[in-house]
């Protein structure tokens, strides 16, 4: 079966998906691209042969369309899921979910009252392969009860327009969705100290920030998110347990010796560093729909849960506090995961 996708939002991230849904993933048609910029959704639909369609609304409701993905502006995503939801259509959701907690759980309850899951939310570390490779140890008992996590993400510049804020929202964002999956723990609380910024900052911006984090089971972690660190995009994760500790293996790079020393690349974006992340995110994604199974990745659930930790951690960045997440209750629907 071929799963027919229709695509909402062809911006850039739009565009990258479309292009892996055509020449990387197998089984999968873009058949359908509507953006709030229609000539640019006319360029990428021409790319594919594809239809150009007025709206989302006229998008979720096409014969011509199976599966929905969702690349458009955050605040628009809630309205999307929803109408795919009340389609009964398979809808993947680039991060956020929603800009809101309130949205999040409009889109849970949605789900549940349909009664099978259809939403599946673009958390790709889930598909590193390195990820996978902690997850495994670390689900396994290899390092004993995890006791301690340290994190750093690390880019080498933002623009100007990256606030504060963004820190937590648009980039702390991808290691607090991995690390609950990584320790299948809660996060409880967040807190935020600011040590002296870099010079190499925009003036508006406090960076770097470090994120603290507690887990329902009493994990503590401390996340570095340092934006312009110069020397690269950097990610890094390390599980300390009763018995060991797990860490995540650096990219594969060629060690070149030459004029007395010893240096391997570091990347410089985040395209390259989790682009088969994308594309097995999406293979396995393209494959459940085809298979009419549910999807198997993040789920709307998650989708909540990131949105209303990142917004406990900006609140907790501006009050200097320690912010409890305030999570709701899991619903049942989601327990099987």
């Amino acid at each position: 079966m071929t799963v027919r996708v229709g695509v909402i939002g062809a911006g850039w991230i739009g565009q990258e998906h479309i292009r892996r849904l055509t020449d990387v993933v197998t089984g999968a048609q873009v058949t359908a691209v509507t953006d709030i910029d229609a000539g640019r959704a006319a360029t990428a639909a021409a790319r594919v042969g594809a239809r150009v369609l007025p709206d989302g609304a006229a998008l979720v409701a096409s014969d011509a369309v199976d599966a929905v993905l969702v690349t458009s502006w955050g605040p628009t995503h809630a309205e999307h899921v929803l109408n795919a939801i009340a389609a009964g259509k398979p809808v993947f959701c680039e991060k956020p979910l929603a800009t809101t907690a309130e949205d999040c759980l409009r889109i849970t309850e949605a789900e549940a009252a349909h009664g099978r899951r259809l939403v599946q939310v673009g958390f790709m570390r889930r598909y590193d392969r390195g990820y996978r490779q902690l997850k495994q140890v670390i689900d396994a008992g290899r390092i004993g009860a995890p006791l301690v996590v340290h994190c750093a993400h690390r880019n080498p510049t933002v623009p100007e327009t990256y606030t504060s804020d963004m820190a937590a929202l648009d980039t702390a964002v991808h290691e607090i969705d991995v690390l609950r999956w990584l320790l299948d723990d809660e996060i409880v609380s967040t807190q935020v100290v600011t040590p002296r910024s870099t010079s190499k900052r925009f003036p508006h911006l406090k960076d770097p920030q470090i994120m603290l984090f507690e887990t329902e089971q009493g994990v503590r972690v401390d996340l570095e998110v340092f934006v312009n660190c110069q020397y690269g995009y950097d990610i890094q994760c390390e599980a300390v347990g009763e018995e060991g500790l797990v860490r995540l293996p650096d990219p594969a790079a060629a060690g070149v010796r030459t004029a007395g020393s010893h240096s391997t690349e570091v990347l410089t974006d985040w395209t390259g560093r989790f682009q088969d992340a994308f594309d097995t995110e999406f293979r396995e994604w393209i494959a459940g729909v085809a298979a009419g199974e549910e999807p198997t990745g993040p789920s709307a659930w998650d989708g909540y849960a990131a949105t209303a930790i990142t917004a406990a951690t900006v609140e907790a960045l501006h009050s200097g506090q320690v912010v409890a997440t305030a999570l709701k209750p899991r619903p049942a629907f989601y327990d099987t995961e």
